[in-house]
């Protein structure tokens, strides 16, 4: 960048990256999990996300906890009959179970160094592949999880 003479450039830098993202649910008591891959998060990403996942719980029903991403809220969303959305208090990710989960996949890559992206997806398969129920199920069963869902379940039924 030319600049005056003594003059300082002051030169944005956006280095490029490259990105995948994780759409996952967990049950907290038995440590069921279903998680998928996706490029981007999105609205259209998020509505495969919860078709795929309304064949993957066949009839079974599910309250599905989320944060207040635009993604999750869009009105173009449509809800599968058997899972049923609450959300969340903003800014509390302390209260989703799921949240939990992905701080434990993180913690296992600190420090680590990927020369691809393709690393790092299999890094994150692996382990998520290696999670037994019970592990899941310690990571995200806490009392307090527990209650804020119940109750937010008791709400929601009461609307």
């Amino acid at each position: 960048m030319i600049t005056a003479r003594g003059v300082k450039p002051v030169v944005r830098v956006q280095w490029p990256r490259k990105a995948f993202w994780l759409y996952g649910v967990i049950e907290p008591t038995s440590g069921w999990h279903f998680c998928q891959e996706y490029p981007h998060l999105n609205s259209e990403n998020f509505q495969k996300f919860l078709d795929v996942l309304f064949q993957e719980l066949g009839s079974d029903m599910a309250l599905m906890q989320m944060d207040q991403a635009s993604a999750h809220q869009a009105l173009a969303l449509s809800c599968p009959e058997n899972i049923i959305p609450i959300f969340q208090t903003s800014h509390s990710p302390q209260l989703n179970p799921m949240e939990r989960l992905w701080q434990f996949i993180k913690r296992q890559f600190k420090g680590e160094s990927f020369s691809h992206l393709d690393q790092l997806r299999q890094g994150v398969q692996h382990e998520l592949a290696q999670l037994s129920s019970e592990v899941i199920s310690s990571l995200t069963s806490y009392d307090f999880i527990l209650e804020a869902l119940f109750h937010q379940a008791l709400f929601c039924a009461a609307s």
